[in-house]
This record gives C-alpha cells, structure tokens and sequence, in this order.
C-alpha cells in the first residue's frame, strides 16, 4: 500500500509539472483526488489493512494529498497569471475612439399630451387642481347628481373597493373638493388617471383624463365654446373646425359632445371618422344647479361651465396610433418614435 501510495504521489507530482493550461490542472485533479480518483480508489483498501498499520497508511495518504492540492493550487496560480498577461499583451484598447452615448430616455406619449394640454389651459388662466385615486361614493357620484339608484351609475363600470370607496371613475370628484374649498371664481383643470371595468382596442381598465371646471359671475355657454375652441385651434391646428352635438351629462345641463373636423382626412370623410368628417374628443356642459347644492354655492349668484376628455383618445388622434394597448405594453421600438 506505501509502495502504490508513493508511485501515485511520483504520477501526480509529474502529471502537474507537465500540464499546460487550467483545463489540463483540473484534469489531473479529477484523476488523482477526484471522488473516483486514484487515490479515493487506493483509501477503499484501508479496510484490508492490519489494524495497526491503518493510521500510519491514513497519515500517509492525507499528507500526499495535501502535498498534491499545493502543488496543483502553486502551478495553477502560475498558470492564470501566465494567461492573464497574455491576454493583456493581445488585448489593445484605442483610448482615442468616440465612447458609446447613453441610449437617452424620453416622456411617454401620454405624459407628452398631459403637459400641452396643460400648458394650453395654463395661458388660459386655469391651474392644476389633483385629488385622490381611491375616492368616496358621494365625491364620485352623489355629489355630482348621480343618486345611488340612477342608471346613468351603470355607464360607468366601477371598480369597487368596499361598499363606500371605489377606484374613481372620472377626475370631477376634484371639482367637488376644490369648490368645497374655495369660493368662485374658480378655473381648474384636474388632470389624472381613472379606472373603470373596460377592455378593448379602444378602452382600458386604467387610462386618463383632464376635466375642467370655471366658475364666476356671468359664465354663459359662449364662454365654453370660446374655450374650447381656443382650446381645438392650439392643439391640432388653426384651422380645424368644432362643432358641439347636444348630449347627457348628470352634473351638467345643457351638455354637449365636443367634435372636431377629422384630422385623418381633413374633415372629407374616411374611415376612422366613419365617413362623417368628425371625431368626438369630449365633453362638456354648463354645471348643474344640483351640483352647486352640494358645495353650498348659490347657483342663482354664479354659473359655470365643466368640460372632460380621455387623454389616450387625444394622444390616438394626435399621433395617428390605431391601437390604445399600444400605449401600455412599453414596446421600446413604439416608444421611441416619441
């Protein structure tokens, strides 16, 4: 057993003088202390071994095994370091080449669309009003004329939290709390997202919405259409046309949709505006008395006018994207045209 022990020890010891290379090292580790090494298979005949002799072959056998793992970690060391300063001597870097730009970031096409929209009715007069996204019943609906059995309730597919708090429809529960804060006059626009129970090419459960609200002595329903036009007019050109179509809204009375000449076609008739020469973009009324109940305004002192319009809708027309998911599944290829 000394004798098969100590030509195993002469085997190794040149096997790793002889090895050229980390592959080669680890090979001839596996061969010799390997689990199905050379000498894992010679420490299987300790067993055979008078009892005596046993711990002397053991001490024997962990001392040419730890004489083996220094020289293999000596000649591998050596080893890694001949090949690095190779690599080093091969590899060249041209400090004078132009470095990589970052690949630089933009804004989302919504967010784009929030801001002009915004900066807009800024030169307007009207500043940003915000209010929260899990919103009360009474804020959302009840204060706003829809009482808790109206059917006007069902148009809008609410996300219910419990039987009192919801994920707010619309952003006019934000007229409701500025008014309830302030006094008239008031001109606000309260940007924001909303959900409801909607899924499609043309809807989401989650999407966003500006509405607006102006408040004062003398409001009349010329004022909201001037608004709106000057409104139309900077957005998608001078020279696009406006119509209102008579229309339902529970907060307000008279309501109207808001529709502006195709900017697909010019107003001639195509396919996305069906042939009619419009698109709808929103809509907008002057506040309903009952409103003005709830926030404790006298609607026989004052008047006023509130206008709402999905964000993605107008991105859609602005852009010319056929498609809302497109504006929520953050392809970079889609982003970047933006």
């Amino acid at each position: 057993m000394r004798e098969q022990l100590e030509r195993l020890r002469q085997d190794a010891l040149g096997a790793i003088n002889g090895a050229s290379g980390e592959d080669a090292l680890q090979e001839v580790r596996i061969r010799f202390l390997g689990r199905k090494g050379e000498l894992t298979a010679l420490m299987k005949g300790l067993g055979a071994l008078a009892a005596e002799e046993r711990p002397v072959v053991g001490q024997l056998v962990n001392t040419i095994r730890d004489e083996i793992e220094t020289a293999l970690e000596a000649v591998l060391a050596a080893a890694r370091e001949k090949a690095k300063d190779e690599r080093l001597r091969s590899e060249r870097i041209d400090v004078t080449l132009p470095g990589r730009r970052p690949l630089a970031g933009s804004k989302h096409p919504i967010t784009q669309v929030i801001e002009e929209v915004s900066d807009i009715f800024a030169g307007l007069g009207f500043s940003v009003a915000e209010g929260p996204e899990i919103e009360h019943d009474w804020y959302n609906f009840e204060a706003l004329n829809f009482p808790p059995e109206h059917p006007a309730r069902d148009m809008q597919d609410t996300f219910f939290v419990d039987n009192s708090l919801l994920l707010r429809t619309h952003t006019s529960p934000v007229q409701i709390r500025t008014m309830l804060k302030k006094k008239p006059p008031l001109r606000i626009i309260a940007p924001g997202t909303v959900y409801r129970c909607d899924s499609d090419a043309t809807h989401s459960p989650m999407f966003h919405q500006i509405e607006g609200l102006m408040v004062d002595k003398g409001v009349t329903f010329g004022d909201l259409k001037g608004i709106l036009t000057i409104f139309t007019n900077q957005l998608f050109g001078q020279k696009t046309g406006v119509r209102l179509r008579p229309s339902f809204f529970p907060f307000t009375e008279p309501s109207a949709e808001v529709d502006i000449a195709c900017v697909i076609c010019g107003g001639k008739g195509c396919r996305v505006c069906k042939n009619s020469g419009w698109l709808e973009i929103l809509g907008a009324g002057m506040v309903d008395p009952e409103v003005y109940r709830h926030v404790n305004y006298d609607a026989e002192d004052i008047s006023g006018f509130a206008f709402g319009m999905g964000i993605e809708r107008i991105a859609m027309l602005k852009y010319g994207i056929s498609d809302m998911r497109l504006l929520f599944e953050n392809d970079v290829r889609f982003l970047k045209q933006f």
